[in-house]
């Protein structure tokens, strides 16, 4: 049976915001939940499917488990490791297990550099090797990833997206990991591109034993890529479970509006009502949107029908993650059928 790699457990990454210039004599607050309470597991050879809306705390996920940024609490253990609050000379040793494919490029990748330089930096940052041992690394990297040896005297600008991704994912294999947050790595890229990436990671995740946190907006990728998908929603997890299921049997009003969105079909008059509220777009976290209670129910149309339940919004009865079917567990009092 494959051992958990990784181990996430009531994760809490929150930020405070001033509520204008009179909160400087006042001091008053307001405190974004950007990840509340999230818990999840990943084995080895195995990938995890996070999805949601931009602002829903994905990406932080992401950041604070490699510790690119602190968390308020919880924990995150690797390997039968708790690495959260490891000082950066004992977390050294699991840096270079813990990789991340980052999905703003243009950024990650130095533009005043050649490709060969940014491989050579992500090879020669923890390990002393020779100009020899280099080269033949840099040839490995690129032959994992397809990429032509043409390409390592470009900079990155020079290069198509696809083509930037592969050179962000080779980086990431430079110091040979063994668990990997992909974040968005297939936004911004045409579709034929964004299948061969995907094909990519699934072949590297085979040959080199690899686990996935794959990030993303898009219910379809993920579910292609992904063995099981947690879908978040302003910083919960609403739904989990095995991707087939949670793409095609979504039992959360919100994973239906992500798969509404994308599934074009004939719609029941609930499903009508879900793309109806999801029109009303959000974007990012705003303070008008609710901290307590069931987060959704100002969008939900099975709130709206069952005439605004008290409980469902009451901070004292907020719906819990629990399980509806075998490894399937959803955050709603009135779960679909």
């Amino acid at each position: 049976m494959p051992k958990t790699i990784l181990e996430v457990q009531n994760l809490k990454k929150y930020y405070s915001q001033s509520r204008g210039i009179a909160s400087r004599f006042k001091k008053a607050e307001n405190i974004i939940p950007a990840v509340d309470d999230v818990s999840f597991y990943i084995k080895e050879n195995e990938t995890m499917g996070l999805v949601g809306e931009t602002g829903c705390g994905k990406t932080t996920i992401g950041k604070t488990i490699l510790k690119l940024t602190p968390v308020t609490s919880g924990k995150v253990i690797y390997n039968d490791t708790d690495i959260t609050h490891l000082p950066a000379a004992k977390f050294r040793p699991f840096r270079k297990q813990m990789q991340m494919i980052f999905q703003d490029l243009d950024a990650a990748l130095n533009p005043k550099m050649r490709i060969k330089a940014i491989l050579k930096e992500a090879l020669t940052v923890q390990n002393r090797l020779s100009d020899a041992e280099i080269n033949r690394r840099i040839d490995e990297l690129l032959e994992m990833v397809n990429l032509k040896k043409s390409k390592l005297n470009n900079f990155p600008n020079e290069l198509s997206g696809g083509e930037k991704r592969r050179v962000g994912i080779a980086r990431s294999l430079a110091v040979d990991p063994r668990f990997i947050v992909a974040d968005e790595p297939t936004s911004a890229l045409d579709v034929s591109i964004q299948a061969q990436v995907v094909n990519l990671l699934r072949e590297l995740q085979s040959e080199l034993n690899l686990s996935y946190l794959f990030i993303s907006h898009d219910l379809r990728i993920v579910e292609l890529v992904s063995h099981k998908v947690a879908v978040m929603y302003l910083g919960q997890i609403v739904e989990m479970g095995m991707a087939g299921r949670i793409a095609n049997a979504p039992r959360h009003p919100y994973t239906a509006v992500l798969w509404s969105s994308l599934v074009d079909k004939e719609t029941s008059e609930v499903e009508r009502a879900i793309i109806d509220v999801d029109d009303n777009q959000w974007g990012v976290f705003d303070f008008e949107r609710p901290t307590t209670g069931c987060r959704f129910a100002p969008r939900c149309p099975v709130y709206e029908v069952k005439g605004h339940p008290e409980f469902c919004t009451n901070p004292s009865t907020a719906p819990e993650l629990h399980k509806v079917d075998e490894a399937h567990h959803v955050r709603c009092h009135y779960p679909l059928e």
